[in-house]
C-alpha cells in the first residue's frame, strides 16, 4: 500500500505534476484543498550553493540595471520575470535534476533588486538634487546603504505575519498578475519541452538588441534619443507662441515597459501627460504672469505644472489607504493570533512553515533598535528628535505594509511613490514642529523617506515571491530567511551605482539623470524645511483632481503619474501599449493570440533588461573618459532616430507574432 500524506491523501511516491493544478487561480470549495506542484510532504532541494550564488549574482546585475533605468525614466522594471526565465534556462542548460525548488529561491533572492532600487532611487537622489542649491548637504555611501538596508529588512519582517492572509486565505480572490506570469515561467521548466532554455535564449537575443540599441545612443549619439517637435523651426514656433510641444523617447527599454504595462494603463498615463502638456501648460503660458509667459513648455512643466501631479499622487495614495482599511485590520488580527501561538497548520506542514513569530518579534526589535541608532548617530544627532523620527517610521511602515501588498495582489502595481510623498509631508510637518528644519531637516526627512519607501516597496514585492512559492510548494521559511541576504547585497549594489551615476551624469543640469520621483520629493521638502513658499494651491488642485478621477472610475494614480512624468517618457509607454494591443488581436484564434502576447512580453522584458544593463555599461564608458554625445536636436539625428525607432517597433511586433 502506498504511503499517503495525512493532509492531502495523495501518494507521496507519485511523480510531481508538470503543470499547475486546475484550482490554482480560482476560489476553493468548502472542503477543497489546494495541492501545490511540489508535494507538501516531501523535502526538495531549495537552498543550495548553486541557488544562493546564482540568486545573489542576478540581484547584483539587476540592481545595477534597474537603478540606471529608474533614475533615467522614473520607471523601475520588475526583475522577477526575467530572473525566473534565466533560472529556468540555466537549470535546463546545466541539466539540473528537479530544479523547481532551487529556481524559486533564485527568483526570490534576485527579485530583491527591483524592490530595493524602487525604495532607494525614489527618495535619496533628492539629496543630490538639493545639494546644488544647498552645498552644505553631504551624501555618503553609508547613509544610502543603511537607509536601503533597514527599509528592506523592516519590509520583510512586517509582512511575514500577514503572509497566510494574502497568499493562502485569499486564494483565488486576488489575481496576482505578476506572480501569475512568473509562476508560469518557473513551471515551464518542469516539462522536457521547455527545459532546453528556449525562453532564456529568446530573452538573451532581445536583451542584446535592446542593449546595443540603447548603448549606441547613450555612448555615440548616432541618432536622437528624444524625438521632439522643437527640433524643427515650425515646432519651435509652436512652443514659443502657444507653449505647445510633443516629444518621444526612442529608447528600447521604455518601449518594452509600455508593452508590459499594456494599453489600458499606458493610455491613462499618456492622457494625464497630455492633459498637462496640451491643456495646463498652454493655459499657464497664455494667462499666467509675464515670468511664466517668458518660459518654454519644459520650464513651465518643471516649475509649476508638475506640482499638480505631485498633489494628485499624494491623494491617490491616501485613497488607496482608505480603500484598504479593512484589510489592514484583518492583517493586524492575523498577526496577533500568530504571535499568541495560534499558528495551526504552519507548525506541521513544510509548505506552510514561516519563521516563528517569536523570532520575528526578536528580529523586529533588533532592526528597530538599529534604525533608532542610525537616526541618532548617523542622521539627526539629537536623541529626542531621532526618537520622534523613529516613531513616525515605525507606525507608517507597519500600517502601509498591507496597503502595498494589497496593491500588488490586485493590479501588480505598488503606489509606493505616492505613499512616500504623503509620508514626507507628514514627517516634515512633525520635524518643523519640533524644531528640526533647514538643511538638517531636509537630510532627516529624505533618509526617513528612504527607509519607509524601501520598506513599502519590499512588502509589495515580497508578497509576489511568497505567492509564487505557495502555488509551487516552496518552503516559506527558506524564502523568508534568504531574502535578508538578497536585501543586503542589493542595497550595497544600489548605493554604489547611485554614487557612480551621480559622478557621471549628476541629477541636475541639462544632461542629468531625470530621477522624476526624487525631484518630486525635493520639490515637496525644500520649501517646507527652508521656510519658503509652498505651492499648496497646485497641490490641492491635483488632490481634488485625483478625487474626481476616483469618483469617475479612472485609475487616479496612473493619470497623476502621467501628469508628473515628462511627456517624452509617457509617449513611448503608449506606443508599447498599442503594440501589445495589436499583437493580442493579430489572430482570431484566442489561444494563438494569447501565445503571441506572452511572447511579446518576453521580448519586451529582454528590451528592458538589455537597455538598462547596457545603460550601465554606457555610464561606465563615459565614466572612464568617453565624450558625452550631444542631445541630437539637429535634423539628421532626428530623422535617423525616427527610422531606428520604427525598426525597433517593427521588430517587437513581428517577433511577437512568431509564436505558434
Amino acid at each position: 500500500m502506498k504511503k499517503t500524506d495525512q493532509h492531502y491523501d495523495i501518494p507521496v511516491e507519485d511523480v510531481d505534476p508538470v503543470d499547475l493544478p486546475e484550482n490554482a487561480f480560482v476560489e476553493l470549495g468548502k472542503d477543497e484543498e489546494y495541492r501545490p506542484v511540489m508535494h507538501p510532504a516531501r523535502e526538495y532541494k531549495e537552498v543550495t550553493v548553486y541557488s544562493v550564488t546564482t540568486g545573489l549574482i542576478l540581484a547584483v546585475v539587476f540592481s545595477a540595471a534597474a537603478a540606471y533605468l529608474g533614475l533615467k525614466v522614473g520607471q523601475v522594471f520588475e526583475a522577477a520575470i526575467p530572473i525566473a526565465i534565466i533560472a529556468v534556462g540555466l537549470s535546463g542548460w546545466l541539466k539540473k535534476e528537479n530544479p523547481l525548488g532551487q529556481n524559486v529561491i533564485i527568483q526570490s533572492i534576485g527579485a530583491c533588486s527591483g524592490v530595493i532600487v524602487a525604495g532607494t532611487i525614489f527618495t535619496l537622489p533628492a539629496l543630490y538634487i538639493l545639494q546644488a542649491t544647498h552645498p552644505e548637504i553631504a551624501v555618503n555611501f553609508l547613509e544610502v546603504f543603511l537607509s536601503s538596508l533597514f527599509g528592506g529588512v523592516l519590509g520583510i519582517l512586517f509582512f511575514i505575519p500577514f503572509r497566510k492572509y494574502f497568499v493562502k486565505d485569499m486564494h483565488g480572490k486576488y489575481p496576482f498578475p505578476e506572480a501569475t506570469a512568473t509562476t508560469q515561467v518557473l513551471i515551464s521548466g518542469q516539462s522536457a519541452k521547455s527545459s532546453d532554455g528556449g525562453q532564456a535564449k529568446l530573452l538573451v537575443i532581445a536583451s542584446l538588441i535592446g542593449g546595443i540599441y540603447d548603448y549606441i545612443v547613450a555612448t555615440f549619439g548616432w541618432w536622437s534619443e528624444v524625438l521632439t517637435t522643437t527640433a524643427y523651426s515650425w515646432g519651435q514656433t509652436l512652443a514659443d507662441k502657444f507653449k505647445f510641444a510633443f516629444s518621444c523617447n526612442s529608447g528600447a527599454a521604455v518601449l518594452g515597459l509600455g508593452y508590459i504595462v499594456g494599453l489600458k494603463y499606458a493610455f491613462v498615463i499618456f492622457a494625464g501627460s497630455i492633459f498637462v502638456w496640451w491643456f495646463i501648460i498652454p493655459l499657464m503660458g497664455t494667462y499666467g504672469s509675464a515670468e511664466i509667459a517668458a518660459m518654454g513648455p519644459g520650464e513651465i512643466f518643471s516649475e509649476y505644472a508638475r506640482m499638480i501631479g505631485i498633489g494628485g499622487i499624494a491623494m491617490a495614495g491616501i485613497i488607496g489607504i482608505v480603500k484598504s482599511r479593512s484589510i489592514i485590520g484583518q492583517a493586524v488580527g492575523l498577526a496577533s493570533r500568530e504571535l499568541k501561538g495560534n499558528a495551526g497548520e504552519s507548525k506541521t506542514v513544510r509548505w506552510q512553515t514561516d519563521i516563528s513569530m517569536k523570532h520575528i518579534a526578536y528580529f523586529s526589535a533588533l532592526a528597530l533598535i538599529g534604525v533608532l541608532l542610525f537616526f541618532w548617530f548617523g542622521v539627526i544627532h539629537t536623541f529626542w528628535q531621532a526618537f520622534i523620527a523613529w516613531i513616525v517610521v515605525t507606525i507608517i511602515a507597519f500600517l502601509f505594509t498591507t496597503v502595498a501588498a494589497n496593491a500588488i495582489a490586485i493590479v501588480g502595481s505598488n503606489p509606493v511613490s505616492g505613499m512616500t510623498l504623503m509620508t514626507l509631508i507628514i514627517a516634515s510637518g512633525v520635524f518643523v514642529a519640533i524644531g528640526l528644519n533647514g538643511t538638517s531637516g531636509i537630510v532627516a526627512s529624505m533618509v526617513l523617506g528612504g527607509v519607509v519607501c524601501t520598506a513599502l516597496s519590499m512588502a509589495g514585492g515580497f508578497v509576489t515571491d511568497l505567492k509564487i512559492g505557495y502555488w509551487l510548494g516552496s518552503t516559506p521559511k527558506k524564502q523568508e530567511s534568504w531574502k535578508f541576504l538578497g536585501t543586503l547585497v542589493s542595497a550595497a549594489t544600489v548605493g554604489g551605482v547611485m554614487l557612480m551615476l551621480n559622478q557621471v551624469y549628476g541629477f541636475t543640469g541639462p544632461d542629468a539623470m531625470a530621477a522624476p520621483q526624487a525631484n518630486a520629493m525635493a520639490k515637496v521638502i525644500e520649501p517646507m524645511m527652508m521656510g519658503g513658499a509652498t505651492p499648496w494651491t497646485l497641490y490641492i488642485t491635483g488632490a481634488v483632481l485625483a478625487l474626481i478621477l476616483n469618483w469617475l472610475g479612472v485609475p487616479a494614480l496612473a493619470f497623476c503619474l502621467g501628469m508628473f512624468l515628462p511627456l517624452q517618457l509617457n509617449t513611448p509607454m503608449l506606443v508599447g501599449g498599442l503594440i501589445n494591443y495589436f499583437v493580442g488581436r493579430s489572430s482570431k484564434d484566442k489561444e494563438l493570440a494569447r501565445r503571441r502576447t506572452d511572447r511579446g512580453t518576453l521580448i519586451a522584458s529582454g528590451l528592458i533588461a538589455g537597455g538598462a544593463l547596457f545603460g550601465v555599461f554606457a555610464a561606465i564608458t563615459i565614466f572612464c573618459g568617453a565624450e558625452v554625445p550631444s542631445n541630437g536636436m539637429d535634423f539628421t539625428p532626428q530623422i535617423l532616430g525616427v527610422v531606428a525607432y520604427a525598426a525597433l517597433i517593427l521588430y517587437l511586433y513581428l517577433a511577437a507574432k512568431k509564436a505558434k
